[in-house]
């Protein structure tokens, strides 16, 4: 089991590394993709003995040809410190997606298969130069992942740090822990909690027991320019609470870093898009340079929990109280006695996030509704009492070439930033219609917040005339197809009629019913069969 070491400041760490900051550009950096290919080149892993593994996309020696996701490639270190040029490795790879995770031990190497053929993490084992494929393990709920997993095995073989996506995800893509629990036997994946995770991206991690600190990317914590690369130290043994994540500010730069790995306590690789054309490259250094990481974490900001009552500002707590005096002889008894103690109500705070990209939007407006009015109201210091007391009933957040973004006063958070997911309007690009509600089994539109809600669409559609709209209806698979097919019909041009009937021309308005063919969640639930249930509107040439 990991011990972790619980004082915070980790001492100085001043490495020689081939490394130095990309913003300053005073060393040379040495391209281990070559120079501007036009693959992706992810997830680095050392694996010892001048071998560096890494997932390779798109490229035309993939067993799945130019449309594999991903296979394993290896580049290799002679003692001169020169790298080779990468070559395939077939024995390790298949036509999905595969993914070096590192050795379980030395002949051991655990790799991670996504596609039909094999799903889950895998065991090979080494005979010479070559690796043969040895037998699947067995990681409960390794099947939930979706999309493209990312990770590696610590140090020791006793733990498995992943990145993918669940149900259980605050965002794209999570970062969670499994432990080794026998010879082919690991835990179910266990999420790393909020302080790692955001409602953005956390992929690549890389974690050092010998230091406690897990290396990750991510594009939501603070100081995040695009994808960096985060370090935070572990607090816990079951890696449930971790440090305030720090920016490895000496590794960023203009592009995107979405993973980084230790050759040796004194050298690094690690992935940069800076000078590859939006492809993701593995780069080192040529000159040594000290290593900064940062010398101290502070644990993250934490809010007690209590027990509130229907003030806002009142919280009660408990303490224990003697009943006896102080100075009498022995352990006096006790009783329990409760006292409400004014505490200051917090300032409500923004995340508005790009929904497609999950990078921030940085200018944004906030909108405050008071009775049948709209008016601008400071981002900084609201506070729900005051809104409340002002009579402000719903907030919107506006941003050029974004769709509004609504939130009641219901909705809102106060121990912990507010996530408002934005859809941008470009070619492709859709927004679900969430708000718009239909009376049962009808095309009716229900009044109130659904009208409130298309007058919001019809104000950006009228500041943006050369948008063009299809607006898409949809049902779940009860009932007969035919039927719903003409409700979700009826439903999208219900929609239609209403945002002409309020100025926006005809002509910029196509329709689509689809039925229930198109679901976003299983029908085997009233919960999926309500998300199926729907409205969408997608932006056309």
């Amino acid at each position: 089991m990991y011990k972790p070491q619980f004082n915070l400041r980790a001492g100085s760490l001043f490495l020689l590394a081939f490394f130095v900051s990309l913003s300053v550009f005073s060393q040379q950096i040495k391209n281990l993709s070559g120079a501007n290919t036009p693959q992706d080149d992810m997830n680095p892993v050392w694996i010892g003995d001048g071998v560096l593994l890494f997932t390779r996309a798109n490229h035309f020696q993939n067993v799945g040809g130019i449309n594999d996701p991903g296979d394993i490639w290896m580049t290799k270190k002679n003692s001169d410190g020169q790298w080779s040029e990468a070559i395939h490795r077939k024995d390790l790879s298949t036509a999905g997606y595969d993914l070096a995770l590192g050795l379980e031990d030395i002949l051991t190497l655990l790799v991670f298969h996504s596609g039909s053929d094999r799903f889950g993490v895998f065991q090979y084992s080494k005979f010479g130069q070559e690796w043969n494929f040895l037998r699947p393990v067995s990681m409960p709920e390794i099947e939930k992942f979706q999309g493209s997993v990312t990770g590696s095995v610590s140090k020791g073989g006793n733990y498995i740090f992943l990145s993918g996506n669940r149900s259980d995800s605050r965002g794209n893509e999570d970062i969670y822990v499994s432990e080794k629990i026998g010879p082919v036997q690991w835990s179910e994946p266990k999420s790393l909690g909020s302080v790692i995770n955001t409602p953005g991206q956390e992929t690549s991690p890389y974690f050092d027991p010998s230091s406690g600190l897990l290396y990750f990317s991510s594009n939501l914590h603070l100081g995040a320019q695009g994808k960096d690369i985060f370090i935070a130290k572990a607090l816990s043994e079951d890696f449930a609470e971790w440090s305030a994540p720090q920016k490895w500010v000496q590794l960023s730069s203009p592009g995107s870093e979405s993973a980084v790995t230790f050759i040796s306590p004194t050298e690094v690789v690690w992935t940069t898009t800076q000078n590859s054309d939006g492809f993701a490259d593995l780069v080192t250094y040529e000159e040594i340079t000290p290593l900064e990481i940062p010398n101290e974490f502070k644990a993250p900001e934490t809010v007690a929990v209590s027990q509130q009552n229907q003030s806002e500002n009142v919280t009660t707590v408990t303490e224990l109280t003697p009943i006896y005096p102080s100075s009498a002889v022995g352990i006096p008894e006790v009783k329990v006695k409760e006292k409400s103690v004014e505490t200051e109500e917090e300032s409500l705070r923004w995340l508005v996030i790009d929904q497609k990209n999950k990078i921030r939007v940085e200018n944004f407006r906030l909108m405050a509704k008071n009775g049948e009015e709209w008016k601008e109201i400071p981002i900084q210091n609201q506070k729900i009492s005051d809104l409340k007391a002002s009579g402000v009933q719903l907030l919107r957040f506006e941003a050029a070439q974004f769709f509004p973004a609504s939130i009641s006063l219901a909705e809102l958070k106060t121990k912990e930033p507010n996530v408002i997911l934005m859809t941008k309007a470009e070619t492709g690009n859709s927004l679900l219609l969430d708000k718009v509600n239909f009376k049962r089994g009808t095309a009716d539109l229900e009044e109130g917040d659904t009208f409130d809600f298309l007058d919001q669409i019809v104000g950006f559609l009228s500041e943006n005339p050369d948008l063009k709209i299809r607006i898409s209806g949809h049902t779940d698979s009860s009932g007969d197809p035919g039927l719903n097919k003409a409700l979700s019909l009826d439903r999208a041009g219900a929609v239609r009629d209403y945002l002409v009937d309020q100025g926006v021309d005809f002509e910029r308005l196509r329709i689509s019913g689809w039925g229930g063919t198109r679901p976003i969640a299983s029908n085997a639930t009233e919960a999926g069969r309500s998300k199926n249930r729907r409205v969408e509107l997608t932006i056309e040439d």
